[in-house]
């Protein structure tokens, strides 16, 4: 499915270039329509192209910053689509409408285009369609025009969407009425201002009320939901994201004090040093920052680690070694519970971290990704996160990568909320943690 966003000529050319093609035009009601009939949803998706029709969408794509080149109505589309079937030597086939004005409609098609081919007629009250398809392919029809009105017209050309041998299917909706003159257009004015729908209106208040009157505000209600989520919405998420790494880890380093104070106590009895240790991390787009946690190693462990590169049990880039010597034995338990990350509260604090975000990286790890793997950067990183919950070292480190990406690419406040509550649950379990 595709949505066509050209002008008139270009468009139309793009329709009679030979491919086989199924269309439908989308406007406001359409839209409407889809939300609430699951099949017509369906119908709509499964067209080939989908052409803009009506100031509704134009005024959809305002408000997510777009624009579409011009308004694709049928009305205004079709003298264009006739004009170029003529030159091309393309014949049409009306189906639709009620008794006898498909072929009214064709009659002033070919008095605009005279020497234009018509396939054949047919209104749109079809008891058998298996020999109305039947026909339209007898006639060697390379258009089929279908005015039944969504939903019906896209149900039908998605039944028949096999069987029907004309290059292009093309559901139009109230055309016929509007090319026989059984119903007036809008002038030429109104429709500039986008006001046509007004004028529909006064002309069959009773039919379109409805429609209109209820239906219109219901899409500028959808169409401004949609604005908010792809608009608003992912600006206002990295504040609500800082605000609550805020409160959160700061809440956390107060009731937390305690359990600092021993464990700091803790590492020092066992080993010389500190309590804490510090080491330059990689963080959102590329920016060094220096990393905080407890101590869980014995003070050489630098000088020990080109010893033990090749017992690394990680199986790329970064190195992981489930009985690593140099780890004290305190910190076996800091590590194995992830108790030795939480000094990293107070990166979160200073904007450094998050609490939820791809696990930082050391600048010898990032020197060595690919350009994919350094989408990982693309966001702060944190202190826990998908794959911490879902298996953290046993991991392989190109699944590590694959959910920290997905994870970026579909963030969301309800997202970092369930891998918070999550990772409990993960450092109980202790699995993958060494």
């Amino acid at each position: 499915m595709m949505v066509v966003d050209a002008g008139r000529q270009e468009a139309v050319a793009f329709l009679l270039d030979g491919a086989r093609r199924r269309v439908a035009f989308v406007n406001a009601d359409c839209v409407n329509i889809a939300a609430r009939d699951e099949t017509y949803a369906r119908d709509i998706k499964g067209m080939d192209l989908l052409l803009p029709d009506g100031s509704g969408l134009a005024l959809a794509a305002k408000m997510l910053g777009k624009r579409f080149t011009e308004n694709l109505n049928g009305t205004d589309l079709f003298p264009v689509l006739c004009a170029e079937a003529n030159r091309q030597g393309k014949s049409i086939y009306f189906l639709g409408g009620t008794p006898g004005v498909a072929e009214r409609a064709a009659e002033a098609a070919i008095l605009a285009n005279p020497g234009l081919r018509i396939a054949g007629t047919a209104h749109g009250y079809v008891d058998d369609e298996a020999a109305v398809v039947a026909r339209i392919n007898k006639a060697g029809a390379d258009i089929l025009l279908v005015a039944m009105g969504a939903p019906k017209q896209e149900a039908f050309i998605a039944r028949h969407s096999r069987a029907l041998q004309a290059d292009l299917c093309m559901g139009v909706g109230g055309l016929f009425d509007f090319i026989a003159g059984d119903k007036p257009r809008a002038p030429t004015p109104i429709r500039r201002i986008g006001m046509e729908w007004a004028w529909r209106l006064m002309i069959e208040p009773k039919r379109l009320a409805r429609r209109y009157l209820v239906g219109n505000p219901v899409f500028l209600a959808r169409a401004a939901r949609m604005a908010w989520r792809e608009r608003a919405w992912p600006s206002l998420y990295p504040v609500l994201k800082r605000v609550m790494d805020f409160v959160l880890a700061s809440a956390a380093l107060v009731v937390l004090a305690p359990f600092f104070i021993i464990a700091a106590l803790a590492v020092m009895a066992e080993s010389r040093g500190g309590a804490f240790f510090t080491q330059t991390r990689v963080g959102k787009d590329g920016k060094l920052f220096r990393m905080i946690k407890f101590r869980t190693m014995y003070p050489d462990a630098e000088e020990r680690l080109a010893a033990l590169l090749q017992s690394s049990d990680r199986d790329a880039i970064c190195f992981k070694m489930t009985d690593d010597p140099r780890v004290t034995r305190v910190g076996r338990y800091l590590r194995k519970t992830s108790l030795d990350e939480f000094p990293q509260l107070w990166n979160v604090v200073r904007g450094e971290m998050s609490l939820v975000g791809p696990r930082p990286a050391l600048p010898s790890e990032v020197a060595l990704y690919s350009q994919d793997e350094r989408e990982r950067l693309a966001g702060a990183p944190g202190i826990t996160c998908l794959w911490q919950i879902s298996g953290r070292a046993d991991l392989k480190f190109d699944k590590q990568v694959d959910l920290d990406i997905a994870y970026l690419r579909s963030s969301s406040i309800w997202l970092d909320v369930a891998i918070i509550v999550l990772t409990p649950l993960a450092m109980i379990s202790r699995r993958g943690a060494y």
